[in-house]
């Protein structure tokens, strides 16, 4: 017997993927769909490396059942932008030496992805607060406050209708 189908969207693509029960959407995107820029690391939803984004909110990957997304839109790191076109958090991120090791920095992109499509202009505070769900081993934090800050400067100056608009 077959696996049900998740019936979900997957970095603007309508899909419909057979999975077990139990299967994780992080399960899903690295091991079904090959999409590895998702990280697994603790499988608690302490660390946030796995943080993606469904319906323009951010939840950990590890802690979702992939037929809870059923209906839902959900956005991984590889739909925020290409070495040929990065976003513009990715461009900050590295501007500020952001990324250390790199490990959690998916998870934080999409923190960060999910909060300037609903605030474009973050305080300090606000953007501290909204990646309080990520953890960084190397201990970037403020570097990763001013990327993010950064990248809401030039996503406000690209296109004054917002982030989402512009980039999503």
């Amino acid at each position: 017997m077959l696996p049900p189908l998740v019936q979900l969207t997957v970095n603007g693509r309508p899909l419909a993927v057979a999975a077990p029960a139990d299967a994780t959407l992080l399960d899903l995107l690295r091991d079904t769909l090959a999409l590895t820029g998702t990280k697994r690391a603790c499988d608690r939803g302490e660390c946030g490396a796995c943080t993606v984004v469904r319906d323009g909110r951010p939840i950990y990957a590890c802690l979702t059942l992939a037929h809870a997304c059923t209906g839902h839109e959900i956005r991984s790191i590889e739909s925020l932008g290409s070495a040929d076109a990065p976003h513009a958090l990715q461009s900050a991120f590295a501007a500020e030496d952001a990324a250390q090791c790199g490990f959690c920095t998916p998870g934080q992109l999409m923190a960060a992805a999910a909060l300037l499509a609903t605030n474009p202009d973050p305080s300090e505070d606000e953007v501290i607060a909204a990646m309080s769900g990520n953890l960084c081993r190397c201990g970037t934090y403020p570097k990763i406050v001013r990327a993010v800050r950064r990248a809401a400067a030039t996503l406000r100056h690209a296109d004054p209708a917002g982030p989402e608009r512009a980039h999503g």
